[in-house]
Order: structure tokens, then sequence, then C-alpha cells
């Protein structure tokens, strides 16, 4: 019959089996190509082979809450964050008799016993093993009670985490664990440094009155001790002549120093014996304020050009130095000349250089020696005394008389 003859067995043949022509129009009917399927050229006739996954190769079947969005493992009735059903089945035990199935509230139960060493914790409600790190059983949906995290093993010597309690010695540092290891000797908190924090130095301080009789006595509070007429240890609040922090006395190995503190008026040291002058020293002789001025040797002029001499003053040798007086505003009065071999004597009444109008003065109250190239300040017994500006730390000793403002103060030591 030729090939018409072997194409109508072969419909026959597949009517027979239950594939006729009925069902390929039908398949026809029914199949929709979408725009990733192309159409195939002509209609396929036959059995689609499809292969069989096993259940290890099947994706994970993932239930996501519609409440909270988590993602819970296979086989959750509830949800592992929230509590919120995830079934029919979890609704319908949720749902009191006659009320409308919904999302309930949470169910709190107790947490039950703690479970023993090595065992996962179970749910106090129906009993399943629980993750003690989620909030809500995945069986059930109660509430799990939170539960005490024993506190890391930390080692006593170098504080690194043990992990393991049963570890005897530090993996770290290789210290001795356990009860039987011997606990470390409590450490003093360091304190922060303060000056005032020292013990308290033995000495104090007296005021003197102008007739020499001793006022109130001040102790050093520290190391340091400021005086100064606001917010000093020790505080003149009625002397205008104060700088606000005019001073300091610091008790160092034993030894008191004191040192300005940029005060306008300075800080005073009474002589106690002769004091060697210094280029800028001032000097404070009765109720005068001195500069002393190293001026240098003077050098040799030159000719003039038509060789004519200079006229001057006779002097008995070349100035080298000079003592200025003072104004209050730091202006200068009057200067006293010092030159090599010569000495100067300083008073009220007596001396080469007077100040009779200087009540607070002695009639001959101080001396400047000429030792060489330098000159020494010394008193003549004066009542008042010769003190000299504090410059830098000036050592203190006992009965040693400080001027500040307007008040004497002596050193006592016990």
């Amino acid at each position: 019959m030729g090939c018409g003859g072997e194409e109508q067995g072969d419909r026959e043949d597949l009517k027979a089996s239950g594939h006729g022509s009925g069902n390929v129009h039908q398949l026809s009917a029914h199949r929709q190509f979408s725009s990733v399927d192309p159409p195939p050229a002509a209609a396929y006739i036959g059995f689609l082979d499809q292969p069989t996954l096993t259940p290890a190769e099947a994706p994970p079947v993932v239930t996501t809450c519609a409440h909270c969005g988590r993602q819970n493992d296979p086989g959750s009735r509830f949800c592992m964050d929230c509590g919120k059903p995830l079934t029919a089945s979890a609704i319908a035990m949720n749902t009191p008799p006659g009320a409308q199935p919904g999302i309930p509230a949470t169910r709190v139960y107790a947490s039950g016993t703690q479970p023993a060493q090595g065992q996962a914790p179970k749910c106090s409600s129906c009993g399943h093993e629980v993750d003690p790190t989620l909030p809500f059983c995945s069986f059930c949906g109660a509430k799990l009670a939170t539960q005490a995290v024993p506190a890391a093993m930390t080692c006593p010597k170098c504080g690194a985490a043990i992990a393991d309690a049963g570890f005897k010695f530090c993996p770290n540092c290789a210290a001795p664990l356990g009860k039987g290891a011997a606990e470390p000797p409590a450490r003093e908190a360091t304190a922060v440094f303060s000056a005032k924090r020292a013990a308290t130095p033995p000495v104090s301080l007296v005021v003197l009155a102008e007739d020499g009789t001793r006022g109130n006595r001040f102790a050093l509070v520290g190391e340091e001790t400021t005086i100064g007429r606001v917010g000093a240890d020790i505080a003149f609040a009625d002397d205008s002549y104060l700088s606000p922090l005019h001073a300091v006395l610091v008790w160092k190995n034993g030894e008191l120093l004191v040192r300005d503190l940029g005060s306008r008026n300075g800080t005073w040291i009474f002589l106690s014996g002769p004091h060697r002058l210094v280029d800028g020293d001032l000097v404070l002789v009765g109720s005068q304020v001195l500069r002393f001025r190293r001026l240098g040797y003077p050098g040799p002029h030159p000719p003039e050009a038509d060789a004519t001499r200079r006229m001057g003053s006779i002097v008995p040798s070349a100035d080298i130095a000079c003592l200025a007086q003072l104004r209050a505003d730091g202006s200068v009065r009057d200067i006293f000349h010092l030159s090599p071999g010569r000495d100067v004597a300083l008073g009220r009444d007596r001396g080469d250089w007077v100040f009779p109008y200087d009540p607070s003065m002695s009639g001959a109250h101080a001396t400047v020696k000429s030792e060489d190239a330098d000159f020494v300040l010394a008193d003549a017994g004066s009542r008042n005394g010769v003190a000299v500006a504090v410059r830098g730390d000036q050592v203190l000793t006992k009965g040693s008389r400080i001027l500040v403002g307007d008040r004497l103060l002596m050193v006592e030591m016990a």
C-alpha cells in the first residue's frame, strides 16, 4: 500500500492504545505556549519524558510568615519569631470556639525547668525540643521564657575569654584556672596625679604686721600652694596690690621654693645676706623700686676728621652699670651709675644716693659694693630690710620673709 497504508496502520494503533485523533485535537486546543517556549514546527504526538527528582534533590519548602516575614523551617506550624500560626490546623488550634478564624494573640507559657547539662531545652507547652535562641516554639507557637545565659568565663590574669569551663590553664597566658587557682591580689585603682594629693608639708606662713607682730597662720595645703586675691589656696581678698593668682609655693624633696606667677607687682624675697646683682634685677629699698642694668665698658671713640678732641665730664672711672628709679607706670625717673672700685650707699638722709621723701627708708639703708666687675647688694641694718624680686624658682628657708602685694609673710618650718 505504500506510505499511505503504513500511516493508516499507525493511526489505528494509536486509537487502540487510547491516543486517537480526538486526543490530539484536545491537546492542541488546551496547550498554550509562552514567549519563552517557541511553538514546534509540527504537533508532537507521544509521551513527554520528564526526569524524576529524588527527595534529596528536591528544593526545601520554606514557609514564610505572613505577619513578620520570617522564613521558617519546613514543617513548622507556628512562626519561630512572632509565634503566629502558619497552617490552617494551627489557626484552628488557637481559635476559641465561636470566634472568627484569623491570627490570634500569642500564647505565653512558662519555660519550665532548666534542661540537664548537654540536653536541648524543651517547650513547656508541647514538649518538643526547641532552639533556646528563638523566642517562640516552632511546633505550638508558645512563647519561650528567656533563660539566663551563664557569663563567659575569663582568665583572671589576662582577661581572655575561656571557651571551655573545663580548661585548667588559660590558652592565652597559661595562667592556672579553676577553683584551685590562686586568685590574683586585688589591685588598687590608679589615682590621677595631683600635687594637692601629696602629703601636707610641715610648713606654714605667718602674716607679719608693720610693727613685726605675728598675725594669722596659713598651712601649706600640699605640694603646691597658691597665693593670690581670688581663687588661691591662701587668699587675701582685701589686698588690691595682689593679682588673682600671684605666686605659688612648691614643696619638693624637702625643700621649699617660691615662684611668681606673672603678677603685676612681683613677689619679693627679703635679703638675709649679701646678694650679687644680675642684669635686670629689681630691688626694693624702703618704698623705692630700683632696676639694676649692666652697661658694659665703653669703647674708644674714633678720632674726628680734623683731629679735634671732644670735651666731657671728668669721672673717676668708666660707668659699667646703673640703678634706675622706676615710677608706678614703669617709667624711669632718676639713674645712678655704678663703676668699678666704687661703693655706693643708699639712705633717707645719709649716703651717695638719698631719698629724703621716703619715710619707710632708714637713714642709712643699703650699700652696693663693687667687687671687681660685679656689684653686691647688702642691707645696712635698716628697719624694713632690702628685698629682691623673685626670678624663676627661689629657695626659701626657715625665717625667710616674702612680700606679696601688701602682705609680708614669714616662713615657719616644723
